[in-house]
């Protein structure tokens, strides 16, 4: 078991651009990949999840100042501090058991592709500590270890479920063929998805209206470095920053606007050999079958729609900080709120005006989930001192990944105790995703029957 939990240790000290990308290695070799082929496309994946994490640092690093001035002008001093995913990550794998978890996700997705139950392979094991998460919120519920890998193993096969309904959209939106997302924080897209029925309904945003139109529309002021510069100087504006203070974030938000989908190329040059490979070798061994390749949401940093989303939802998640009843969170380190946008992202199917509807109604969940999950991840970082906090500090995270559904699931049990709450939202979202599928499958089998209409008609 020691040996077990130093393999995994070890494996994920090498960071997600190593880890992932031996992953895909692995994979390639597996589907007689050339070796330096799959040497190749490793190693190219490993760029691009570098650059992509450089990126983002780099724009965190810029914007978070601008946050933490707006609220030291306003003045607003919340109890809970905000430790952003990368604190939440070091907390969770602090827990005991969180090594079991490993060997848990890898096997329930060989099962389900054995029994034909996913068409998803898992590439994006970096990422089990979402699982663990989970199974903290769980633990400290209820005191049963049991219980909280049966959640966590549920959450699996939803995140392979959804993984297989969004591969279509995935490669329709991307363009890069084979892969889909199996980050959780797609979920979010489900209850999303009855709001943009809705928002489809009324004229003018039922029309296409992506990054490509903008810039049809607005010209040189929707192109990347332009439209990366307004929003910077409107932030800097917004945060009262002096003039080479407002120019510079300006500058810092175009630069960022402009590199993401030139990095986001080579995550398709890195995954395109090795999706091919997968379909050729289970075309060859199983013709009914097709597997494609589940990631983390990086790959999707190429679109332009995302970080608008991004910038728009900064200002709006603080000024509900500030006001929001039963908020007890100032974002700081989560402030670049990625998972929301992801989110509005697929439901909306890139449609910016929706996007940001979309992610001004749902940026007060996660405030509320992060000042939720503040005892737990406090009682567990005080226990296992994995980051050191002062008598009395809180700490969460202002952004947490799919936090209806990790909220609800995670608390789930609390209804043998008389607190139906929990149960209700999960039974909600759950209708929500049921819908949400049944859309995707029904816009995945009407491609599919146009592929091979024309397949036929040629």
């Amino acid at each position: 078991m020691q040996v077990l939990q130093n393999s995994v240790n070890f494996l994920l000290s090498l960071g997600a651009a190593i880890f992932v990308p031996l992953i895909i290695i692995i994979a390639g070799l597996i589907v007689r990949m050339k070796v330096k082929d799959a040497i190749s496309a490793g190693i190219t994946l490993g760029v691009a999840f570098s650059g992509m994490t450089m990126l983002i640092t780099y724009m965190t690093e810029a914007i978070t100042p601008a946050a933490q001035a707006m609220s030291e002008t306003i003045g607003v001093d919340l109890p809970i501090t905000d430790g952003g995913w990368t604190t939440m990550s070091t907390i969770s794998w602090s827990w005991p058991y969180a090594f079991l978890m490993f060997p848990l996700v890898i096997g329930i997705n060989i099962v389900l592709i054995l029994l034909k139950q996913t068409e998803t392979f898992n590439a994006d094991l970096w990422n089990v500590w979402g699982k663990i998460f989970t199974a903290v919120a769980v633990y400290y519920i209820t005191g049963q270890v049991w219980l909280a890998f049966v959640i966590a193993a549920i959450q699996v096969v939803f995140e392979l479920k959804t993984a297989d309904f969004h591969q279509h959209r995935v490669e329709t939106m991307t363009g890069i063929p084979g892969v889909t997302i199996t980050h959780r924080m797609v979920f979010l897209a489900a209850p999303m998805y009855p709001i943009d029925w809705l928002l489809r309904k009324i004229p003018g945003l039922n029309r296409s209206f992506n990054a490509a139109d903008l810039r049809d529309k607005l010209g040189i002021f929707a192109e990347n470095h332009v439209l990366g510069f307004i929003l910077g100087v409107l932030f800097g504006v917004l945060a009262r920053f002096d003039v080479a203070g407002i120019l510079t974030l300006g500058i810092q938000a175009a630069t960022a606007l402009t590199l993401f989908p030139v990095i986001s190329k080579y995550f398709m040059q890195a995954l395109e050999p090795i999706s091919n490979a997968i379909s050729e070798y289970m075309r060859k061994r199983f013709s009914d079958r097709q597997l494609f390749v589940g990631l983390d949401w990086p790959f999707l940093g190429g679109a332009n729609e995302i970080w608008i989303a991004v910038i728009w939802t900064i200002p709006v998640t603080l000024a509900y900080a500030f006001f929001l009843p039963g908020n007890d969170i100032l974002p700081f380190a989560g402030i670049v709120n990625i998972c929301i946008a992801v989110g509005a992202y697929f439901a909306s199917q890139g449609n910016i005006i929706r996007m940001l509807i979309q992610c001004t109604i749902f940026a007060p969940v996660f405030l509320w989930v992060g000042t939720a999950f503040a005892p737990f991840m406090t009682e567990l970082a005080n226990s296992t001192r994995a980051v050191e906090l002062s008598a009395g500090q809180l700490i969460s995270n202002s952004s947490i990944d799919a936090p209806i559904f990790t909220y609800a699931l995670s608390h789930l049990m609390q209804f043998l105790d008389g607190n139906f709450i929990p149960l209700l939202i999960f039974v909600v979202w759950l209708v929500c995703f049921v819908l949400y599928s049944r859309s995707l499958i029904a816009e995945r089998n009407r491609a599919r029957a146009a592929e091979q209409s024309a397949a036929v008609t040629a």
